[in-house]
């Protein structure tokens, strides 16, 4: 009878007799983390009280719940990786791991999964990481409410925030994700969301995708990072309801979109960046009902581009609306508002009796010279757009908005 009194504290056994909590703590039976999962078996609960916990990495390939009561530490002490997991139907969640150690052979995270299945990280906070949360090889797993913060040194020196290699059917939700490289990561990733997270301040990029398809990525914040966001080599990827702000410097964008197709960009919010959207040799993308505001360049549509279709668009208080490279455009932009347009309407049907051509021969000369960025807004630039306007020699002739809206598209 002592015996079983002395355990039913640290050991809660279940009605069903299936699975058990087993609770870590400084004063209780079980004290670490590693004895606890030893204990577990696949369905069991851990249950970890406050402290902090400086058990070098953990290893986890049970089917568990890993549990932190009010944020338990996990400390790396910038020595070690600190939680590795190796499983299906695993769960972590409600801890604060920090102080990642640092490796560029092993690319050490706070949490790294690995050949998983159904697994959730949630609730948890992450802060002085290399890489924060890294994952690979895995699926059907949920990455959600986690704030991942790095400690941003150099790009060569610094991990990603959340890195995803060759995975698949994966929801990345409601995270907030900085000082990092990139942000949020993509290789080899398909048929995944990325919803409603925030990712700013970090060196190089936002979001970063290389080679995934099939990815949908809707109301996420991508702001003051190095550059934006970057979609590449991928297809069938849609874009939705986003906001990019502040992605400001010298090659930085709010989306730059090099070799995609088939894809969409739509109602999405770009607000005082270099450029709002860059695009290099991408084809059939849709760019619908998005908002293009006090960016430097609004849109930059490199020769490279073909049948891409730019409709119901707002553009207002841009530096430039559109610039390319080329004399030729292959692309259709119509039914979009500029407010720099200053045609007329004489049937009142709401389109503009004119087209209007957004693309300036100033914007031509700044992109071939880029020092000539000096005479923005002087008196002799502006004489020489109404001479370009009125009799075009420079400017893509066919890049015209056939349909330019009268009044702000609803969107």
């Amino acid at each position: 009878m002592r015996k079983f009194l002395f355990i039913l504290p640290i050991i809660f056994i279940s009605t069903a007799g299936v699975t058990r909590t087993i609770s870590v703590g400084k004063t209780l039976l079980v004290t670490t983390l590693h004895k606890a999962i030893e204990l577990a078996k696949n369905g069991d609960t851990i249950l970890v009280e406050p402290g902090i916990y400086k058990e070098g990495n953990i290893l986890i390939s049970k089917s568990i719940t890993l549990i932190g009561k009010n944020f338990p530490v996990l400390d790396g002490e910038n020595k070690f990786e600190i939680l590795t997991v190796s499983g299906n139907n695993i769960i972590i969640k409600g801890f604060l791991l920090q102080n990642c150690g640092q490796s560029a052979m092993n690319d050490f995270a706070s949490i790294k999964l690995i050949d998983t299945k159904n697994c959730i990280i949630e609730n948890n906070k992450v802060i002085y990481s290399y890489f924060g949360i890294h994952i690979s090889n895995s699926s059907y797993f949920t990455i959600r409410n986690n704030a991942v913060s790095g400690n941003p040194t150099s790009e060569q020196n610094t991990g990603n925030g959340i890195h995803l290699w060759k995975c698949n059917n994966a929801l990345i939700e409601n995270n907030r994700v900085n000082g990092h490289r990139d942000g949020i990561y993509f290789e080899f990733v398909t048929e995944t969301i990325i919803k409603n997270n925030l990712s700013e301040k970090n060196i190089r990029y936002g979001l970063h995708f290389m080679f995934s398809h099939s990815d949908t990525y809707t109301g996420n914040t991508f702001k003051n990072n190095g550059a934006g966001v970057a979609v590449m080599y991928s297809k069938h990827v849609k874009m939705e309801n986003n906001r990019f702000e502040g992605n400001w410097g010298p090659s930085a964008y709010g989306i730059l979109l090099k070799d995609i197709t088939d894809s969409h960009i739509l109602h999405n919010e770009f607000f005082k960046n270099t450029v709002g959207i860059h695009m290099e040799g991408s084809s059939r993308i849709e760019i619908f009902k998005n908002t293009f505001k006090e960016n430097g360049w609004a849109i930059n549509v490199q020769a490279s581009c073909d049948d891409n279709v730019f409709s119901l668009n707002n553009f207002y208080g841009n530096s430039f609306d559109v610039a390319t490279n080329g004399s030729i455009s292959l692309n259709k932009f119509t039914a979009n508002y500029w407010d720099k347009y200053e045609g007329y309407d004489r049937n009142k049907d709401g389109y503009g009796d004119v087209p209007y051509h957004p693309v300036s021969m100033y914007s031509m000369i700044v992109e071939q010279n880029p020092n000539s960025l000096i005479l923005l807004r002087s008196f002799m630039v502006s004489l020489l757009d109404k001479a370009e306007k009125a009799i075009p020699s420079l400017t893509p002739e066919n890049l015209i908005d056939d349909k330019p809206m009268m009044k702000p598209n609803k969107l």
